[in-house]
């Protein structure tokens, strides 16, 4: 949507950032009744969710695998649900800290439905306790039984941040870009076809398209959107 997220309130004067806050609501006596102070109006799809994992990493040694799982899940559906990458105008890239999220909703939705889990899966859901801290386990660290699990996490989260390419796109037009577009989406459709299970290497080709081609657009990089097209090349 197009916002004027810089506000002014008609009752108490105060002034606040709805891109900061992601309320309309004036944080100082709670109004609803505002004016924006922007001269234009401004592309803009981000919200202001943080994600925080700490009180599950406090309770790894007091819950079971299962119920560390549940939480986690709620928390990141909490912080992925209606993310998105245009700020005030400007294009984010699609970052670590929302992949591990992603990733983290996946994998722990799996352990929820499972009536026990192995040593290396829970482990490797440990690690992924630290999305907030924007740490993303390597590819080699990834158990078999879970490859999919972060297919199918990476590829909607391309997807999702696909969508908001073509709204920035939208805004500024760019011929040179519709194709190399066109196929990341076909790239994304058949990964979750697969329901994620595909090479690891072969999800992470697909993400690092992804930021190539966010780099072009909000850099203007040309090696960007050669480096992007040369990835979906390989994933053919």
């Amino acid at each position: 949507m197009k916002v004027r997220g810089r506000r002014e309130c008609k009752e108490c004067g105060t002034r606040w950032s709805y891109y900061d806050t992601g309320e309309i609501a004036c944080p100082g006596c709670g109004s609803l009744h505002s004016v924006g102070t922007d001269d234009e109006r401004s592309l803009h799809t981000a919200t202001a969710a943080t994600l925080d994992l700490s009180p599950v990493r406090n309770a790894i040694d007091e819950q079971p695998t299962r119920r560390l799982a549940e939480r986690a899940v709620e928390r990141c559906r909490e912080f992925t649900g209606g993310y998105g990458f245009i700020r005030s105008g400007s294009l984010q890239p699609l970052d670590d800290t929302y992949l591990a999220a992603m990733e983290l909703r996946h994998v722990a939705g799996e352990l929820t439905r499972r009536m026990d889990s192995t040593d290396d899966e829970e482990l490797y859901f440990t690690t992924l306790l630290r999305a907030d801290e924007g740490e993303r386990p390597a590819v080699e660290e990834v158990p078999d039984p879970l490859r999919a699990m972060r297919g199918l996490a990476y590829a909607n989260a391309v997807k999702e941040y696909r969508s908001d390419l073509r709204r920035y796109l939208e805004e500024h037009p760019d011929p040179v870009v519709g194709d190399i577009l066109e196929r990341l989406g076909d790239h994304t459709k058949r990964i979750r076809a697969l329901d994620g299970d595909v090479a690891p290497r072969a999800v992470e080709s697909l993400v690092e398209s992804a930021r190539d081609i966010g780099r072009y657009l909000s850099s203007g990089e040309e090696s960007a959107l050669a480096a992007a097209e040369s990835r979906l090349d390989e994933l053919a």
